[in-house]
């Protein structure tokens, strides 16, 4: 009998996740290996350099760039996945000519862009998989992220996974497409015009009558959930790989 070929993948974990949402990284492998990927870790990783480069600061974003290609060019995996479409578009958008790479290091980027792929597009473009086994019983709505939407035309891919969750209701808000107003460091730089939009987002959310709002990127949900808080809505976030891990007892 033929036996299917191993898949290897080797997981990027964003700051944000590795510093404030470890168990979401940590669902996401659940995910993967239930499916029966081989899931690997390079420890050396560190910031893809968004933040700087979102701040300006490109000389210090192509170090840290030209640091990631180092460790994930050639690592002998098939696959990088990575559990937001802000850091999966930093990689497969911005390291081309925006960042102007060194040539060495632009023939790196365009090997790992085509390796690179954020979760739930890896799941359902890649992998061909929306039915990943999950239960979770509860009203839920979907956050378009910015740059997984506009970026990397991430919308469907979630959903598709979401309406196989057993248990999961899934629902649409009205202006799901419309930035939260995280944006990194614009939420530092405009925090009024930020904090207005955030508030915009959860009225959104509150008129979807949904009990979880979900997303496939960290920073946003974070956002939008210190907006739930102060509120004292009772709405909670959750990223998309922390609903996947969940199975039926």
């Amino acid at each position: 009998m033929m036996r299917r070929a191993v898949v290897r993948v080797s997981l990027f974990i964003p700051c944000l996740t590795d510093q404030v949402f470890p168990a979401t990284g940590m669902n996401m492998v659940r995910v993967l290996e239930r499916l029966g990927l081989t899931v690997s870790y390079d420890t050396r990783q560190t910031c893809c350099g968004q933040p700087a480069f979102n701040s300006g600061y490109h000389a210090e974003s192509r170090q840290l760039a030209e640091r990631f290609l180092d460790i994930f060019d050639d690592d002998g995996t098939d696959y990088i996945v990575v559990p937001s479409g802000s850091c999966a578009s930093m990689v497969m958008v911005f390291y081309g000519n925006l960042l102007e790479l060194a040539p060495e290091y632009r023939e790196k980027a365009a090997r790992v862009r085509r390796r690179m792929h954020e979760f739930t597009s890896f799941l359902v473009d890649v992998l061909h998989v929306d039915d990943v086994g999950a239960a979770f019983s509860a009203t839920v709505t979907v956050h378009d992220s910015c740059h997984a939407l506009r970026e990397l035309h991430i919308k469907e891919q979630p959903r598709r996974l979401l309406r196989r969750v057993r248990g999961l209701d899934l629902i649409e808000m009205d202006a799901a497409e419309v930035c939260c107003g995280f944006g990194g460091t614009f939420a530092v730089k405009h925090a009024d015009i930020s904090s207005v939009m955030a508030e915009e987002k959860v009225q959104s959310i509150v008129r979807s009558g949904a009990e979880v709002v979900t997303g496939v990127d960290s920073s946003c949900l974070m956002n939008i959930d210190g907006v739930l808080r102060r509120q004292g809505l009772p709405v909670r976030t959750m990223h998309i790989a922390d609903i996947l891990a969940m199975e039926a007892r």
